[in-house]
């Protein structure tokens, strides 16, 4: 599974932005895909994930409410709404091979990472 992650940029407090990831290869044998970020200096954290059933979908905490992960084909969108300044950091997609309903928000979960796509939020 390859991953390519686009849409980052830079936006204001507040603004939205709509993030992609371009799963090519052997997309059919993803079993889950998610969006983590990692902001300067911090650890990676989870952000979203989606089985690829679109059964249901997993978030954190803090973006509950604002961002919403989507699945159409072999593309995976992330829709940020209401950004804050606390949202600036590199953002990689990642596919899981492996059902991981119980680690969904483990980054040692998945297999397959994109390179990062960043996003700013200035105040």
């Amino acid at each position: 599974v390859q991953l390519q992650a686009s849409g980052g940029g830079l936006v204001q407090s507040g603004g939205s932005l709509r993030l992609s990831c371009a799963a090519s290869g052997r997309a059919f044998s993803a079993r889950f895909m998610a969006w983590f970020r990692q902001a300067p200096g911090k650890d990676r954290e989870f952000v979203a994930a989606i089985p690829w059933s679109r059964s249901t979908t997993f978030y954190a905490d803090s973006v509950k409410g604002r961002f919403t992960i989507s699945r159409d084909n072999a593309k995976i969108t992330l829709e940020m709404n209401s950004l804050k300044p606390e949202d600036t950091a590199v953002y990689h997609c990642a596919a899981a091979t492996s059902a991981i309903t119980s680690t969904v928000r483990s980054g040692n979960a998945y297999n397959y990472w994109g390179q990062g796509t960043l996003v700013t939020v200035s105040s």
